[in-house]
């Protein structure tokens, strides 16, 4: 079971440009292990939008979601930093310290940094 979680991309965001993101808590149906996702896009008009789009997806893989909390990403890949801050006004803030954790796994070679500034 935790091969299969860990299957789950921790992060799919857009390559570049400021977005919205959420945090997603990924886990087995009636599990205790779980795994916190990032994702986030542009294309999003709403966070729920993301929420809606990543459901689905983990459902069909036997996984339950729960959206912690959402925010914006500036994400500058030609000088490789990344910006998290903000808030969803349906979800809450996520807790952006956990999010920049996340993304530096991924983006191991960016500086990125986090506020509870609104913009």
């Amino acid at each position: 079971m935790a091969g299969q979680l860990e299957s789950v991309p921790a992060v799919e965001i857009d390559p570049d440009g400021m977005f919205k993101y959420i945090l997603v808590r990924v886990q087995r149906a009636g599990g205790a292990e779980h795994r916190d996702v990032v994702r986030g896009t542009a294309t999003a008009e709403f966070h729920n939008h993301i929420f809606e789009k990543v459901n689905p997806e983990m459902e069909k893989l036997g996984f339950e979601c729960k959206c912690l909390g959402g925010g914006k990403i500036d994400h500058n890949s030609k000088d490789k930093k990344m910006r998290v801050f903000g808030l969803s006004t349906g979800y809450g803030k996520a807790d952006h310290a956990v999010t920049v954790e996340i993304l530096k796994k991924v983006y191991q070679d960016y500086e990125i940094t986090w506020s509870d500034d609104k913009k």
